[in-house]
């Protein structure tokens, strides 16, 4: 299935989708394509805040990008492997069966498909600004993350079907 498919049938069922991921072979090259596209969409969905920032305080664009960049598209990744590795430690002391690869893949998964909640967080974020609103979107995302990470290792760790 292509992964705009497998973005939608995420919201569906994450673990589903995890475990059909995890079906076709634990490939390191597919997880980091993963986490990089996921990471470059969050880095995208920032520009309209960003170009709102430095209008409204006169800053310069470039740097924002710039840092934006250097924090979202090389270090986060980074960050993202260490956190997927400490929650496999943990899964696996909670008696988890799942391979690291498989709970990188759930972390990376989850990423990427909430992403389209990620950037139309970004917009609200340039349009509205700091908001109500601007939370609210923040919050059904960093929701549907949850849901979506808990979902695919509850199913790859311990075959739960609450997905």
């Amino acid at each position: 299935m292509s992964v705009t498919r497998d973005i939608v049938a995420t919201y569906r069922g994450p673990g589903r989708v995890l475990a059909r991921r995890l079906a076709m072979g634990e490939r390191e090259d597919r997880a980091l394509a993963i986490v990089m596209a996921g990471c470059f969409i969050v880095f995208v969905a920032q520009w309209p805040r960003l170009a709102r920032e430095a209008h409204l305080n006169g800053d310069e664009l470039n740097m924002l990008l710039g840092s934006t960049l250097l924090a979202w598209v090389f270090m986060m990744p980074l960050f993202l492997y260490v956190m997927a590795w400490i929650v496999h430690l943990v899964a696996r002391a909670a008696r988890g069966k799942a391979s690291g690869f498989g709970s990188r893949l759930a972390l990376f998964w989850a990423l990427l498909a909430s992403s389209p909640l990620v950037l139309f967080h970004g917009m609200v974020a340039g349009f509205i600004g700091p908001s109500v609103i601007l939370d609210i979107v923040g919050a059904i995302w960093l929701g549907l993350f949850a849901w979506f990470w808990l979902g695919g290792l509850a199913k790859i760790h311990w075959g739960r079907q609450g997905d």
